[in-house]
């Protein structure tokens, strides 16, 4: 059940509600009895679970060494910079 958010325009209250997606949004405020806008929200991050969904499962062999030759290169320039 996705959770919405909702602000009165009368007296900016601020609040969350869980709701089907079917539900008709709420028109009326709890506190003052104003009238409601439906707030759009970033929603939550998906969240993988079980076995597979690590970063290194489908990382392919010699990845990691095309970046330590790149960091070894530009040592070994800035070294040759500082000698002159």
């Amino acid at each position: 059940m996705p959770t919405y958010e909702y602000e009165c325009l009368n007296c900016k209250y601020r609040f969350e509600e869980f709701q089907n997606m079917t539900d008709e949004p709420l028109k009326v405020c709890p506190r003052c009895g104003g009238k409601l806008r439906r707030l759009i929200g970033a929603g939550a991050g998906i969240i993988f679970k079980g076995k597979g969904f690590y970063h290194t499962d489908y990382k392919r062999q010699g990845c990691g060494d095309a970046g330590k030759k790149k960091e070894e290169e530009s040592k070994g320039k800035s070294e040759s910079k500082d000698e002159k």
